[in-house]
């Protein structure tokens, strides 16, 4: 009986330290207007990285280091990838990114949602709509966005690491800007 007790306890516990860790993801995108960080992506082996600005809802925009001036930029509408030689322009929301960058979204879909701890310090949402399941990580002791997976529209798998995480900082009107095309 004790053993049972014990099980039973350790098992409530855990739920309520889960929904804990939830609740305070949740509070700390709340909270959250932008965040710019550094980035590491690594699309079907090949690495690359930058930095990168969020603004919710539905705005980003990154540099790639090392790349022919790689950017990509969507302005809440529209993704642009442009480089020196090339000019891609998407629907956003054909893409993964239209609900990585919809920060209200988020947060509905982790009240719902069955968080999954990774390596004792990250929390994993598996978030499945329409025809895009997209892997969201967050720091289990900062509650901060560290990250994401998904398939791309082009079917590569795309992981993207996080870094030097900084928010809610004073942005330019401009930085959101459709590049226009060569």
């Amino acid at each position: 009986m004790f053993r049972f007790s014990l099980i039973f306890f350790l098992t409530i516990l855990t739920s309520f330290s889960n929904a804990e860790i939830k609740d305070k993801i949740i509070d700390n995108l709340k909270n959250t207007n932008n965040l710019d960080f550094k980035f590491e992506q690594n699309v079907n082996g090949k690495i690359e990285n930058g930095n990168c600005t969020i603004e919710y809802p539905k705005k980003i925009f990154c540099e790639y280091a090392r790349s022919n001036n790689k950017v990509l930029v969507s302005n809440g509408k529209s993704l642009v990838i442009k480089t020196r030689t090339s000019y891609y322009r998407y629907p956003l929301e054909k893409t993964a990114l239209n609900l990585i960058l919809d920060k209200n979204f988020l947060i509905k879909k982790i009240y719902d949602l069955k968080e999954r701890i990774v390596d004792n310090n990250l929390v994993n949402f598996t978030i499945i709509e329409r025809d895009n399941e997209v892997n969201i990580f967050f720091d289990k002791q900062t509650y901060d966005l560290v990250g994401w997976q998904n398939t791309d529209i082009y079917q590569n798998f795309n992981i993207t690491f996080l870094s030097s995480i900084r928010k809610n900082r004073v942005l330019s009107k401009n930085l959101f800007k459709i590049p226009i095309q060569n």
